[in-house]
């Protein structure tokens, strides 16, 4: 794609570059995430991490970096960079003259006569990365030698030099393997061509990254360089490195390759990239579909982003039914515990009829949905009844009460020294209008397909008529001319924020249509950017505008104040409801703004967030479900709208 092109003036800025990160990640889950220049910046970093099956499937990072070099006339030339307290060194980025991302992340060297292209490729269903050199021109022949840094650690943690590490390796088809603690994999280090392995252990000490530096985190670790691998190369040849947990075949190395890049496909427009991101968040390990939260550091399987970023990633991204269900049928047999007995979000497990929602739009199939899901979703509405949830419990007025004591119970939930930025106890009004949404919609299929004699009708008809008559009332400021965003024991908490959108974006709405145009006036007024809705209104006190600084800033930033992409999906949905053909406009002015972000941050991903302030600079998982599956969503919405 040309829009993710990278000149040599900008990779050479390091304060550029080391901003940019290319992210790749396969269906076993396994994740390649570094800066575009090689450097890595982040503890998250690496060139192969992976889901360790004996740890509980969580991540670790196996290999970090890969230093090469090239020696030609007994001239060395190290392409590597690492980061040293303040100093850069090797200082390789100083011959890249050229970086592009399709298919494959690829970077081009230029050392006098010699020009060198390194290509990163993650393999679609194996834990394996696989690096191709070419040297595409030399006055003669050149010896490369491959220096590999191994780390063997959680990517939340980092590791230093110690006496527990097992140093040794064990050669393997043109190369070797490392397993330095007991419980890992191995670590199969090959390449395609005849090589040598000379073994020279040393650890390389303090190895900084700024980034976490720049956070107030821990930021320097000890990293393994086992020795280095060395070849022979001539001009024109090319020869592929590979990092896997298993072995394999060196001699079909470059086959692999090949095939690999051959089945990424064509990626031409923005609507492909954005289809491609889609299918590198479904994770699909050992025959279990999950969608993963976002890379490199948020988890697979989460309740919440999972419900949110389905419709959006299997229906408007793949057009695949099958695959929504089949994710879900796997999230409903993992998530008992959140979705009828505890949650510390307690609006989640509605997100569900929400998707529900989507599906039965998409397919048409009403029937067939309500008879596989229906008792998932009365008994979620069952659980909240009074005695059965601890954190939230219906009240006699029909609507759900959250509370419980330096605890955030909804998706604004930010800790600061163990106390919750956003409280939000009470009513909370996006928890209370999917409450509504999920009664009605429960009700009515139970009607519909079942019997208004059944128990579950009889018991929450009459909920469904208080939440139905009490819901405006307790949350419509007529002065502000809006929602308020929590009620609690002292009234009203006005604080202007995008949860009130939940309730005027939902199929069943629980306001009425003059409520829906005040409140989306206010939200256009001061929540809307070109990048997604802020957290909170400018005006507040308490808004951060730009989400920088260590811990404690960002977390007081990360909801009161940053802009969040994924609340784009139900504010375009609510606009075209409202306003009709005529919003089209603007629908396509915002999804058009992410285009310009595509070479920040994750180079061809879309960020978790952004600042609140312009010029709106993206910021928190480089690759986020809940951005991609609302940009695909915003898609399908402008072409279900069209001429409408």
């Amino acid at each position: 794609m040309a829009f993710l092109k990278f000149n040599k003036n900008e990779l050479v800025n390091l304060s550029y570059s080391l901003k940019r990160e290319i992210i790749s990640a396969n269906k076993t889950g396994a994740y390649c995430n570094t800066s575009i220049v090689t450097c890595n910046t982040r503890r998250y970093h690496g060139l192969l991490a992976v889901p360790v099956d004996r740890f509980g499937g969580e991540m670790h990072l196996l290999l970090s970096s890969l230093d090469e070099s090239l020696i030609l006339a007994g001239k060395q030339f190290n392409l590597g960079i690492h980061c040293y307290g303040d100093i850069y060194e090797p200082r390789g980025h100083k011959y890249i003259v050229d970086f592009k991302a399709d298919p494959v992340p690829s970077i081009t060297y230029k050392i006098g006569e010699m020009e060198f292209v390194k290509s990163i490729l993650l393999v679609p269903d194996n834990d394996q990365v696989l690096i191709r050199f070419e040297l595409v021109k030399a006055p003669s022949k050149v010896t490369l030698q491959l220096k590999p840094f191994l780390a063997f650690r959680s990517i939340h943690a980092l590791t230093s030099r110690n006496d527990a590490a097992d140093t040794s390796f064990r050669q393997i088809g043109n190369g070797a393997a490392f397993r330095m603690y007991e419980g890992f994999p191995d670590l199969n280090l090959q390449l395609s061509s005849k090589s040598s392995f000379k073994y020279a252990p040393v650890w390389y000490d303090g190895i900084t990254y700024s980034d976490e530096a720049r956070r107030g985190f821990d930021c320097r670790e000890d990293l393994f360089v086992p020795g280095c691998f060395e070849t022979v190369m001539n001009e024109g040849e090319s020869i592929v490195f590979s990092a896997s947990v298993n072995e394999v075949a060196a001699s079909q190395l470059k086959r692999r390759y090949n095939s690999a890049v051959a089945r990424i496909g064509d990626i031409s427009d923005y609507h492909d990239q954005l289809v491609h991101q889609a299918d590198l968040l479904i994770r699909n390990r050992n025959g279990h579909k999950m969608i993963t939260a976002g890379f490199s550091w948020m988890y697979t399987g989460l309740l919440r982003e999972t419900l949110t970023a389905l419709p959006g990633l299997t229906l408007y991204g793949k057009n695949d039914p099958g695959e929504f269900e089949e994710i879900l049928d796997n999230l409903i047999a993992d998530e008992q515990e959140r979705l009828f007995r505890r949650t510390t979000q307690v609006e989640a497990p509605f997100q569900m009829t929400n998707a529900l929602q989507q599906l039965i739009d998409y397919t048409g199939e009403k029937e067939r949905i309500w008879k596989k899901y229906g008792d998932t979703l009365k008994g979620i509405i069952d659980s909240y009844a009074p005695g059965r949830r601890k954190e939230v419990a219906v009240h006699p007025n029909g609507l759900l009460w959250a509370q419980m004591d330096r605890v955030a119970l909804s998706w604004m939930n930010a800790y600061i020294d163990g106390c919750p930025v956003t409280e939000r106890h009470g009513y909370q009004v996006e928890t209370n209008a999917l409450w509504y949404n999920a009664l009605c919609f429960a009700l009515g299929m139970e009607a519909e397909y079942g019997s208004k004699r059944s128990r579950f009708y009889k018991t929450w008809k009459p909920v469904f008529d208080l939440a139905s008559r009490n819901f405006q009332p307790t949350f419509w400021d007529p002065d502000a001319g809006y929602l308020a965003d929590c009620v609690d024991e002292n009234g009203r908490n006005m604080e202007l924020r995008p949860n009130q959108l939940i309730a005027i974006g939902l199929d069943q709405s629980p306001v009425d249509d003059d409520v829906k145009v005040s409140v989306l006036r206010v939200i256009d007024n001061e929540l809307v950017t070109r990048r997604g809705l802020r957290s909170l209104s400018p005006r507040d006190p308490k808004y951060k505008g730009v989400y920088e600084g260590t811990q404690r800033e960002r977390d007081l930033a990360y909801h009161n104040g940053c802009t969040w992409p994924y609340l784009l999906s139900p504010y375009v949905y609510t606009c075209f409801k409202l306003k009709g053909e005529s919003f089209r406009k603007k629908a396509e002015w915002l999804e058009e703004g992410f285009y310009d972000d595509m070479n920040k941050h994750g180079v061809g991903a879309f960020s978790e967030l952004y600042d609140g302030d312009p010029p709106h600079e993206p910021h928190g998982a480089i690759s986020s479900a809940l951005s991609t599956a609302a940009l695909l969503n915003i898609d399908y919405l402008m072409n279900k709208f069209r001429g409408k």
